[in-house]
């Protein structure tokens, strides 16, 4: 039994997360703060759903609040990390900038400090398939260079990993960055288009579709998400005795670092998940067929190879079976 930390923890990837730790018998402290990025109800409902636990506390704070933040970590004294909170969202970065570096930079910073001060055994955290950039070789792979963000939100995942590797190789805190691939299911984001769409279909509204709908996701279904995770955090990184500084591999470090893509390992077209919603739902989508926006990417596609051999792991719901049991919780969830 571990004493995690988990911040995000009323966000989607978060209350998941923390409802499988606890399911295992590890304490979890959810740090979260609740913020108006999208519907607070729904992170209120997802946090009632982890209150009744006696293994979880949860603790309202912002991540860049640095003097809570040190308390909690000198308080508590946790063995691990998952540092799930951030402001999220590609196309919210380009109307708030500041958010993402408050919470992503500034935030970071004092999570790294948290764990620096206090012995924690391992910090796992949240970066993005969005550091991809403008990368156009496939699958994406940790080990491919990640310098052409195309977007505020990617750059500052980017800066998390380089901060992380920094205290890897000052202090020796073992770390490890998850580059989640578009992640969906039950309880997921409003923000994100499986929700979007189903809502705006059920309501008989047009559904706007991106770069006239030629865009490809490694759409990740939520449970496997979590069971990467859960394992990347078990194991603990070591440094890579291979590794050489005149040939600089990206994705492994002479410090105890490692990057992983958590994706499906199998990219979608965006009108076949519309087809799929248009046949959970029994009704067709009305489409706004609009150029693609700036900040995003044609297409994703993750390289699994390294968590398959560290971990031994490969995510693999079909969105088939992913939005059936999102439509199934969103009809149970809104009374439809």
């Amino acid at each position: 039994m571990s004493k995690i930390l988990v911040t995000g923890a009323a966000g989607f990837i978060g209350f998941h997360l923390c409802e499988r730790l606890l399911r295992r018998g590890d304490k979890v402290v959810g740090l979260d703060n609740l913020n108006d990025y999208y519907d607070v109800q729904l992170k209120q409902d997802r946090l009632k759903q982890l209150e009744g636990h006696p293994g979880f506390r949860f603790v309202k704070a912002s991540l860049e609040d640095r003097e809570t933040i040190a308390q909690l970590f000198s308080g508590e004294r946790f063995d691990k990390v998952v540092n799930l909170a951030a402001q999220a969202g590609v196309r919210y970065s380009l109307k708030n900038p500041h958010a993402y570096i408050d919470s992503n930079i500034i935030g970071f910073m004092n999570i790294l400090e948290g764990c620096r001060h206090n012995n924690v055994q391992h910090l796992v955290y949240a970066s993005s398939s969005s550091v991809y950039g403008a990368n156009t070789r496939m699958p994406f792979s940790v080990h491919h260079n990640v310098d052409h963000p195309v977007s505020l939100y990617a750059a500052t995942k980017k800066s998390n990993e380089l901060m992380a590797h920094t205290y890897s190789s000052l202090y020796g805190i073992p770390t490890t960055g998850l580059r989640f691939f578009t992640v969906y299911g039950p309880w997921g984001r409003p923000d994100m288009a499986l929700f979007l769409f189903t809502k705006a279909i059920l309501e008989g509204k047009a559904i706007d579709v991106f770069n006239h709908g030629k865009m490809q996701r490694d759409f990740t279904y939520i449970d496997d998400t979590i069971e990467g995770v859960v394992r990347v955090a078990d194991t603990i990184p070591a440094p890579s005795p291979s590794w050489r500084g005149d040939q600089p591999d990206p994705g492994t470090s002479y410090a105890p670092y490692r990057l992983y893509n958590i994706g499906n390992n199998n990219p979608v077209e965006l009108m076949r998940f519309i087809e799929v919603i248009e046949e959970y739902l029994g009704k067709k989508a009305e489409k706004n067929l609009l150029p693609i926006q700036a900040g995003d990417v044609p297409a994703t596609y993750a390289d699994v190879d390294d968590l398959m051999r560290d971990v031994g792991f490969k995510p693999a719901t079909s969105i088939e079976e992913g939005i059936g049991r999102f439509v199934e919780w969103y009809r149970e969830y809104y009374c439809l």
